[in-house]
């Protein structure tokens, strides 16, 4: 299915020592309370490394025992613990894509399933297939995979899983419904032909990508680039050895491959572009973004513009840590919900890197965004205090206090200001700021001399 169509990317300039304004995805909320099952994890048909890491002491047993996958060492911010109970929380995600038919209907289906689950996140489903990030007790969360995998359409998902934080829910509600782009990109992607795996990317395991990767550093004649399919504040906290930073905030405006005319008139700097002036016919493109699916998208992309030898890796950065560890790796993974990163050690905690040397091959890597001079240890983001600013930002302990939160002085004299947060969070919504600071001055008003705490 689906035709090669001319692809419009309208790709913009983006200046390399600042980063653009990034907003966090605050999904609306469809959910129920959670139902008590029992739940048998040897009847679940995940993928082999996930299945395997479960012990079942008896098939009626509700509580089962977990190796090591959701266990970490404590400075990373999740506590260490032998075992994982069915109550106990943990992040899924997965994409496929599949031709449906009658994808209203299967979201009607899906909403049906899920009205009694305790699950929050993403899900969105269209006739080019389903893309789900989402957070839940292990008893709900796969139950939901299991009954998905059920069908024809989905059972050869890939399920990434990774541990919650502080045994909660990663986003703040559920959204389950219709969409007409899978992942956000400019033009949309309908027209795209994702449907045709020679299309795509040819997909590596991470094993198979951990050796063209490191036999790329022992073979200098091979022509290969390595391409970040994410975005520069993704890049800034953790990215593969030898990956150029992807110049854009979104991979709406992605715009690698574009030919010397094509960059001129969209008036992006060549020199940001790792496929500037490659031979088509022969460099080897190994793409990588977090989960996989921004990469299988763009490949279609980088097809239809001429390029034959694309391989993407399988299950994305989190599949990779999870099999291989932090060989080739440097830093923490960003992701797209509360917890912000994860170190290495979420996903394999008994991984070393071997081999390939650990330290950043670029000087902006974990560097303060706002004085450039701090190294970061605690790899995550923060948004700017600033509401109308909301920048994504990685701040040295020092200019937080300085800067009250925000990125920069014009930002700290907006009218909307957040209060400074002490730590990786998330911020609430404006009203609830906005309500606490009008509750604080009625108390003035009414009790002079009074102090509050809000």
């Amino acid at each position: 299915m689906g035709v090669s169509a001319a692809v419009s990317t309208a790709p913009v300039s983006i200046h390399k020592s600042f980063p653009k304004r990034h907003k966090p995805l605050l999904p609306r909320c469809i959910h129920g309370r959670a139902t008590r099952i029992s739940f048998n994890p040897q009847t679940l048909p995940l993928f082999p490394s996930f299945r395997n890491s479960f012990s079942t002491k008896s098939k009626n047993e509700k509580n089962f025992n977990c190796k090591s996958t959701f266990s970490s060492d404590s400075d990373d911010g999740f506590s260490s613990t032998p075992s994982i109970n069915d109550d106990d929380f943990i992040v899924v995600n997965f994409y496929r894509f599949v031709y449906i038919e009658n994808p209203e209907e299967e979201v009607a289906k899906q909403l049906l399933f899920l009205q009694d689950f305790d699950i929050h996140g993403r899900i969105y489903i269209n006739e080019q297939g389903i893309n789900a990030q989402f957070s839940g007790p292990v008893k709900d969360s796969l139950r939901y995979v299991d009954w998905l995998k059920k069908d024809p359409k989905f059972s050869e998902i890939l399920v990434q899983i990774s541990p919650s934080l502080d045994n909660n829910h990663a986003f703040p509600k559920l959204r389950l419904r219709y969409k007409p782009s899978l992942v956000q990109y400019e033009g949309g992607i309908s027209h795209l032909p994702i449907l045709e795996s020679s299309m795509r990317a040819i997909p590596l395991t991470p094993n198979e990508w951990r050796e063209k990767l490191l036999g790329n550093l022992n073979d200098f004649d091979r022509k290969i680039v390595l391409l970040d399919v994410r975005n520069g504040y993704e890049w800034d906290i953790g990215h593969f050895n030898g990956a150029k930073k992807p110049q854009v905030d979104s991979f709406r405006t992605t715009s690698f491959g574009l030919s010397e005319s094509e960059s001129s008139t969209a008036n992006v700097n060549v020199d940001d572009d790792p496929l500037s002036g490659v031979d088509k016919e022969k460099t080897e493109v190994l793409m990588y973004c977090t989960g996989g699916i921004r990469c299988d998208v763009y490949s279609t992309i980088l097809r239809q513009r001429g390029y034959k030898n694309l391989y993407t890796l399988k299950g994305g950065v989190s599949n990779y840590l999870q099999k291989e560890g932090s060989d080739g790796w440097i830093g923490n993974l960003f992701v797209f919900d509360s917890r912000l990163s994860l170190p290495p050690s979420a996903y394999n905690p008994e991984a070393s890197a071997n081999g390939v040397d650990p330290q950043p091959d670029n000087d902006a890597f974990a560097r303060c965004y706002i004085c450039g001079l701090q190294r970061l240890k605690d790899l995550r983001h923060r948004n700017c205090a600033n509401l109308d600013c909301n920048m994504l930002i990685l701040s040295c302990n020092n200019c937080v206090e300085e800067f009250k939160g925000c990125c920069c002085s014009d930002c700290m004299s907006a009218p909307r200001i957040r209060p400074v947060l002490t730590g990786p969070q998330r911020y609430k919504k404006w009203h609830i700021y906005r309500d606490a600071e009008l509750q604080k001055d009625s108390i003035a008003r009414d009790y002079p001399g009074h102090s509050a705490a809000v």
